[in-house]
């Protein structure tokens, strides 16, 4: 007799590796990829360096075969009464459901309780530690490897402030201060750029139909603080267009006026890029005249030194991403 299973379809993202999923399923990761070979089951996504990652659907519907092989069915058919169960929609899960069916998973930190912040911000340190060595050491696998462990216990958000980011910022200051090679930045810089732009492609549908466009003021290229804001928005399931390093005023004038988006959101990192900003009304003078779509800025610059918030005529989105997130959301309808 074959058992109905239940699937939220909500939890499709691939976040965790397949030791990580060994450990929540209680099956080796011989018999997974053995699985994966013989019956194409579980389909599991790739990093760009070829390793195995798991959904908690995935891992859902690996903890279901796994009962009905315990309860003595062949692997074969029991993979096949899943499919056959998922064609005919007995397929409806909540999140309970979830918790239930894996008991033993690997909570994320910011939901227990019982795990206060100081626990939390240890773990972090700790990774962060051992990620920045691994990627100045070219240790691309042990990176892929350390950020999916880290999603067994951080959310995706905590992991984009709490290792990403501070990892950024400590590459910059050891290339700035001439401790490590050109290369060796390049290498890191490039992994953790490729890792925001996975979060901002692989981030579930938009519900909004108000986009936000993303883009460095001219001559700035320092695209970090962007891309994290692009990757923390697709997270909120806002559409984004993310333009990037280095974008000329006269081009972003004309593609304002293709894309029609809701928000534009200019980034500038030092104080002469932020003067090169403050010229944006010059080549846009419609958007400035008629206030729409709104126009946003931050940046380090403007954190440092205040002053700068006032040369530049739009809304200042806040000190942190936090603040930016929280002010982006307040000027644009849901």
């Amino acid at each position: 007799m074959t058992i109905p299973v239940q699937m939220h379809r909500g939890n499709d993202e691939p976040l965790y590796n397949i030791g990580v999923v060994s450990r929540m399923t209680k099956i080796s990761m011989a018999s997974l990829r053995a699985w994966e070979r013989r019956y194409d089951f579980p389909e599991a996504k790739r990093t760009m360096g070829g390793h195995r990652l798991y959904s908690e659907k995935d891992i859902l519907r690996i903890r279901w075969v796994k009962e009905r092989v315990d309860e003595g069915m062949q692997t074969s058919r029991a993979i096949n009464a899943l499919r056959h169960q998922e064609l005919t929609g007995q397929t409806i899960l909540t999140e309970a459901d979830l918790i239930t069916a894996i008991p033993d998973r690997v909570e994320r930190f910011d939901a227990l309780e019982k795990v206060d912040r100081e626990d939390k911000r240890s773990y972090s340190l700790n990774v962060r530690e051992r990620l920045l060595n691994a990627l100045l050491h070219q240790g691309t696998q042990q990176a892929d490897q350390l950020l999916s462990e880290a999603l067994a216990a951080l959310s995706p958000e905590a992991e984009i402030l709490d290792i990403i980011r501070p990892v950024m910022d400590d590459v910059g200051s050891l290339w700035e201060y001439e401790k490590i090679s050109i290369a060796s930045e390049h290498l890191a810089t490039n992994y953790l750029r490729q890792r925001l732009m996975m979060w901002m492609i692989s981030a579930p549908p938009p519900r909004n139909p108000h986009s936000i466009l993303l883009a460095c003021a001219p001559d700035e290229w320092h695209e970090g603080s962007l891309l994290i804001m692009g990757a923390l928005l697709r997270r909120r399931l806002w559409p984004i267009t993310y333009l990037g390093q280095s974008v000329p005023f006269p081009d972003l004038s004309l593609f304002i006026r293709e894309v029609k988006p809701s928000m534009v959101v200019l980034n500038a990192m030092t104080e002469s890029t932020a003067e090169n900003l403050a010229e944006w009304p010059k080549f846009m003078p419609d958007v400035s005249s008629r206030g729409s779509p709104v126009v946003g800025f931050g940046g380090r610059v403007f954190v440092e030194n205040p002053d700068w918030r006032s040369k530049i005529l739009g809304i200042y989105l806040g000190d942190s991403f936090e603040d930016g997130i929280a002010t982006i959301e307040k000027l644009i309808p849901e």
